[in-house]
């Protein structure tokens, strides 16, 4: 008998194939590709919950003649957000800041030299918008707000440095920290998650409401906006929309990343919290 022939080798396209065949299936199991979904856990279904009130209250809570000063120092703060946000982009592009200002009565206002109007006008409501949505995001767990409060507290302090100063102002802002300080031993520091829930979800409202409230509702000539618009054109309406529409996507990144980032169940959280700077109580 005529012996035979040996096969030909394979070639790189029957080996990708096989590749294909028999390594993709381990790589990327249906198993894995389900447990990838965005899933909304009880605990995460909680704090939706409490975003959601939290809306409806400070909304109210805004406009209420009297009832309104409970949000004095909260109001300071996100003010404060607000033109840290002139601030630092009036910085970065070569700018000079001279002073910055704070009353929850009358608003921020930051006197600037320098920098390019065209990015730190829209600054001070996006950025608060920002810083909103990541102290939403760190609201979704208690490490994270843990390190979310030592920012809110330097902050708050800096309200004092350049709001105004007087008994009122200096009592509140003080009275938030100690809350502050008093959550950390609430529960595991339990509390103090929705402490930041809750200035995440008014930093983010503020720039909302505030465009309405000025441009909308009241029509303040003086407000970023109508600037903005004299400058580059536009209505202060249109440009008060634009950024108003960007701060809810801003807050909307922030509730869908913390779901994502922090699918752990409450009493999880509790344990964890233990092993990051570990409270008593």
């Amino acid at each position: 008998m005529a012996p035979t022939s040996p096969p030909p080798p394979p070639t790189w396209r029957t080996l990708a194939r096989a590749a294909a065949l028999t390594v993709t299936p381990h790589l990327l199991p249906r198993s894995e590709i389900t447990k990838r979904a965005l899933t909304v856990t009880d605990a995460q279904k909680v704090t939706l919950g409490i975003i959601a009130a939290y809306v409806v209250g400070i909304a109210i809570l805004w406009n209420v003649p009297y009832i309104r000063w409970v949000l004095w120092p909260f109001k300071m703060l996100v003010i404060a957000f607000h033109e840290f946000g002139h601030a630092i982009i009036c910085v970065l592009t070569g700018g000079k800041v001279k002073s910055i200002s704070l009353d929850p009565r009358e608003g921020g206002v930051t006197h600037m030299q320098g920098g390019r109007s065209g990015l730190t006008l829209p600054a001070g409501y996006l950025g608060s918008s920002l810083i909103g949505a990541l102290l939403t995001f760190a609201g979704f767990n208690i490490n994270a707000s843990k390190i979310a409060s030592i920012v809110i507290g330097v902050a708050f302090l800096l309200t004092i440095w350049w709001g105004r100063r007087d008994w009122l102002t200096i009592g509140t802002v003080l009275a938030a920290v100690g809350l502050l300080v008093g959550c950390w031993f609430i529960q595991r520091a339990e509390a103090l998650r929705f402490v930041v829930l809750f200035i995440g979800v008014m930093s983010s409202l503020y720039s909302v409401w505030d465009i309405c409230d000025d441009l909308i509702l009241r029509k303040v000539n003086s407000s970023d906006a109508s600037v903005f618009a004299k400058r580059y054109g536009g209505s202060s309406q249109c440009w008060g929309v634009i950024w108003s529409v960007i701060s809810l996507c801003f807050m909307a990144a922030g509730i869908v990343a913390g779901i994502a980032a922090f699918p752990q169940s409450a009493e999880q959280q509790r344990e964890d919290a233990q092993k990051f700077i570990p409270t008593k109580f």
